[in-house]
């Protein structure tokens, strides 16, 4: 896999998620304090284990030897860049090291060519809702990334082209609706037993005389004054559908969080305390509230975030990180965003394209 030692490119990451940042800079470390500090991050994200002077000897391109190793790590130490578990043990990376990484000396990769056929492959929204797409997606970057994949997906707020309700079978109904845009979303409802085909076609030309160009919520409360008003001139059947279509519109949450391969967060794990933080991960991703507005924090952003540790509140006690980036439609409209969270020795430099180059493709293709 190709690299290009940039740090996290703008062209990749936008403005990096607001967050902790270190007591030192990459500027204010001397270059072996920077390879120092490299090298620990990248074997900690090799291995999760401490990072011992010894080893180090043998990855540094300078000759240095174990004591001035050492002190070189005391003082990043000081400057709560890395850390010791257990006395006379190897150095680990703190968030803020982390962080530090991250922003200034990670080697960020490119993704193969059969990874972007295989993004883009499951991203086609051909014959799909642009839910099941997202779903695919998620399920997809989940696999890349041996992470638990997330999205979350915005009540679309599009102008309405059309809207049709079409036969099932006894008490089922399909609603298509249609955006100018051409997004195709299919809703199943209830209908009452032994409904008329006229009826269907009754409330769909109801429908469509109402909310071209106007979107969902819009023609929602348009359609629900008319209706109180109009009652009488529409045969009672019509009425109960379009009122079980405008229920079915109601009941959209204002976005929805998305979450595949939860499991993956459960591999690696080797120590009682490392399992209670992934169930506390766990719980907070059932609750969901938090994590929508994570979320919702990259969509002010340009590129991929990237939230470590301590960056969040949400991750503060769960050693986990997430990274993630809006997808935007070809109006640069913001549309969802997309992302993966797993343990923070993360392998940055393989997910953050990755998560960048889906949520390009889901762009094109949903957008």
């Amino acid at each position: 896999m190709a690299i290009h030692r940039i740090g996290v490119p703008s062209a990749v990451r936008g403005e990096v998620a607001q967050g902790p940042q270190p007591a030192a800079s990459v500027a204010a470390l001397n270059e072996r304090a920077r390879e120092v500090l490299r090298l620990v991050v990248e074997g900690y994200v090799e291995t999760g284990e401490p990072v011992g002077s010894r080893a180090l000897t043998r990855r540094l391109s300078e000759t240095l030897s174990p004591a001035t190793i050492r002190n070189i790590m005391a003082d990043l130490q000081d400057l709560g860049l890395l850390y010791a578990p257990h006395t006379s043990a190897g150095r680990l990376p703190t968030d803020a090291g982390l962080r530090l990484f991250v922003n200034g000396l990670l080697e960020v990769g490119h993704i193969s060519e059969d990874e972007r056929e295989s993004i883009e492959a499951r991203c086609a929204a051909v014959g799909r809702s642009v839910t099941e797409a997202l779903e695919q997606a998620t399920t997809l970057l989940s696999g890349l990334s041996r992470c638990a994949g997330l999205v979350l997906a915005p009540k679309s707020e599009q102008p309405l082209k059309h809207i049709e309700f079409v036969h099932l079978g006894p008490g089922r109904a399909l609603v298509v609706t249609v955006t100018q845009s051409g997004h195709v979303e299919n809703r199943l409802i209830d209908v009452p037993l032994g409904m008329p085909a006229s009826a269907l076609v009754e409330a769909t030309n109801y429908l469509n005389a109402r909310l071209i160009g106007r979107t969902l919520e819009e023609a929602r409360r348009l359609i629900l004054d008319d209706l109180q008003s109009k009652r009488a001139q529409l045969n009672e059947l019509t009425a109960q559908l379009i009122e079980s279509g405008l229920a079915t519109w109601a009941g959209e949450p204002g976005s929805a969080l998305i979450v595949r391969g939860q499991a993956r967060l459960l591999e690696d794990i080797t120590a009682i305390e490392e399992l209670e933080r992934v169930r506390a991960l766990f719980d907070a991703l059932e609750r969901g509230e938090n994590f929508v507005r994570l979320l919702e924090l990259a969509n002010g952003a340009s590129g991929v975030q990237i939230f470590i540790g301590s960056d969040n509140p949400l991750f503060a006690n769960t050693g986990c990180s997430m990274v993630v980036a809006p997808f935007r439609d070809s109006q640069e409209r913001i549309l969802g965003a997309i992302g993966v969270i797993g343990p923070t020795r993360l392998n940055y430099a393989r997910i953050i394209p990755l998560v960048d180059y889906t949520a390009r493709t889901i762009g094109r293709l949903v957008g």
